[in-house]
């Protein structure tokens, strides 16, 4: 089955280099072109789509704004994948929020690419490592300066519980079995099902329905904020 691609970007000559990038893989065909969030818009019910290619800063509508009424339109949306030059963290947070399966800097390699528009046409969502160190550096950041849920506030006397713990995690974590914590994990290190499922020595299949109940048993979007939730919540820890 043939992935239709959407390539949105302001410069004609990125948007004909990822062309070129994307028709040259089997299995992938860019069906359309637009400069502007207005024109992507007006393209994604044109040409229908499987993968919108988003940049984020244009002209008129931006990426962001695109992004978030794409996917707010109902009925069988395509998924978007954020390229954009601007390694910026609110950047990063908005097109999450605005409901962006991936998010991609445009130094990425070809292949990287290639791979990305593959993950996201599956249904899958998708951060590049280096965008996963800053959701991480991020998270680690603001848990720095606040409290944990569960967790005294400063100058309170916490009250331990019998394993010593001053902290507890939020009720629907206990909800998860112990091979869908091992997978929680997994997503928090940013790789694809088929990693994880070579980590476990499972099938790949088998992986996606545990990532399902992932999301599911934790009430999250998509795995893009799995990681966010598993590094607020303490189920990993930021490398130091």
């Amino acid at each position: 089955m043939t992935v239709r691609i959407l390539v949105v970007d302001d410069q004609a000559l990125v948007r004909g280099g990822f062309r070129t990038i994307l028709d040259s893989e089997p299995g992938l065909e860019v069906v359309g072109e637009a400069a502007d969030g207005h024109a992507a818009i007006a393209a994604v019910a044109e040409f229908d789509p499987d993968v919108v290619c988003m940049d984020v800063q244009m002209p008129g509508m931006d990426g962001l704004e695109a992004t978030r009424r794409i996917v707010a339109g109902g009925g069988d949306r395509p998924a978007v994948l954020v390229l954009t030059t601007f390694n910026r963290e609110d950047y990063l947070f908005q097109a999450l929020e605005a409901g962006a399966s991936g998010f991609l800097l445009k130094n990425s390699s070809p292949e990287q690419l290639i791979d990305a528009v593959q993950v996201v046409a599956r249904g899958d969502a998708l951060l590049s490592p280096d965008v996963t160190r800053r959701v991480i550096q991020a998270v680690s950041r603001s848990d720095a300066s606040a409290p944990r849920a569960g967790e005294a506030p400063e100058g309170a006397i916490p009250s331990a519980d019998p394993a010593g713990s001053q902290q507890s995690e939020p009720a629907e974590l206990g909800t998860l079995t112990e091979r869908e914590r091992e997978v929680l994990e997994l997503l928090a290190e940013g790789i694809s099902n088929g990693q994880i499922a070579e980590r476990l020595f499972v099938g790949e299949a088998t992986v996606k329905t545990h990532v399902s109940k992932v999301l599911m048993k934790l009430g999250l979007r998509d795995r893009v904020h799995a990681v966010v939730y598993a590094y607020e919540h303490g189920v990993v820890r930021p490398h130091a």
